[in-house]
């Protein structure tokens, strides 16, 4: 494989829809600009971070709509892989946080619905979201790419199952930071955050993508630092705590490498892993 390049979109929010929209936009353009091939958005970025409240006027819509119209345009003009962030949608009667997959020339290859759902002060998700049931790979003449959401972040199955499935880089379209009052007891919530990503990256030798938004929404500050590991670990990009755009390159050629010398596939005992499921 030819070394891919990864573009991450960190940006601030807000309360305008078409404004996010459109610098979600030209921060695509300007990515690919760059050489980005494979670009993600952040989580739920066509809105402020409605969940911080256990009641907003946020209201679901169907996928497709307009704004992934505007995405598929991006991504075919631009001929690149778009990863679109995520969304909140409507199917039915129940209503998802759903990420949509862009082929470079535009077509949806997919979606993406949010797993684990969480459910504390400022971040009230069950009352808005209801879990997604399945992961899913997504073929691309870049790689193949898998796609989590945000607290999906915090287990490692949802990985383990993507590589398992074949990816070979896996995007996590994120919403985090700290909230005013809530002191951070259990330690630094931003560096386990990006600790047990770097685990997943090395644990499954694969690349590891997680695009955060940045800038303060009421009491929460989002901390931004988007970051790109390796599939052994090592940090290929940072971001800060600024609306940026990141562009770094990876070689999808060592998670091979990993695999011959350390032999973490090779050496797995799944028949000792029932209660996993239990």
């Amino acid at each position: 494989m030819k070394p891919v390049k990864l573009g991450l979109v960190q940006m601030r929010m807000v309360g305008e829809r078409s404004k996010n929209v459109r610098k979600a936009i030209d921060m695509v353009d300007a990515a690919s600009k760059e050489g980005a091939q494979i670009i993600c958005l952040p989580e739920l970025f066509d809105s402020l971070y409605f969940p911080r409240e256990e009641k907003s006027t946020a209201r679901p819509g169907e996928i497709p709509d307009g704004v992934s119209d505007e995405l598929s345009a991006a991504a075919s003009r631009n001929g690149v892989v778009l990863v679109g962030g995520s969304l909140y949608e409507r199917a039915g009667k129940r209503s998802y946080n759903t990420s949509v997959v862009f082929d470079s020339d535009g077509r949806i290859l997919g979606k993406y619905r949010k797993v684990h759902i969480p459910q504390d002060p400022s971040f009230y998700e069950q009352d808005y979201f209801d879990p997604g049931k399945a992961y899913e790979v997504f073929d691309t003449k870049f790689g193949r790419i898998g796609v989590l959401i945000c607290f999906d972040q915090w287990y490692p199955e949802p990985a383990r199952i993507l590589k398992l499935m074949g990816a070979d880089i896996v995007f996590y379209p994120t919403a985090i930071g700290t909230v005013k009052g809530v002191t951070q007891a259990e330690g630094d919530w931003q560096g386990a955050w990006e600790g047990v990503q770097r685990g997943h990256a090395i644990a499954n030798s694969m690349v590891v993508a997680a695009v955060n938004r940045v800038g303060s929404e009421g009491d929460m500050r989002f901390w931004g630092g988007s970051f790109v590991y390796d599939q052994f670990g090592t940090r290929l990009v940072r971001g800060d705590r600024t609306e940026r755009v990141l562009v770094v390159s990876c070689d999808l050629d060592l998670a091979r490498d990993v695999e011959q010398g350390w032999g973490f596939f090779r050496n797995r005992k799944p028949g000792t892993y029932g209660r996993l499921l239990s």
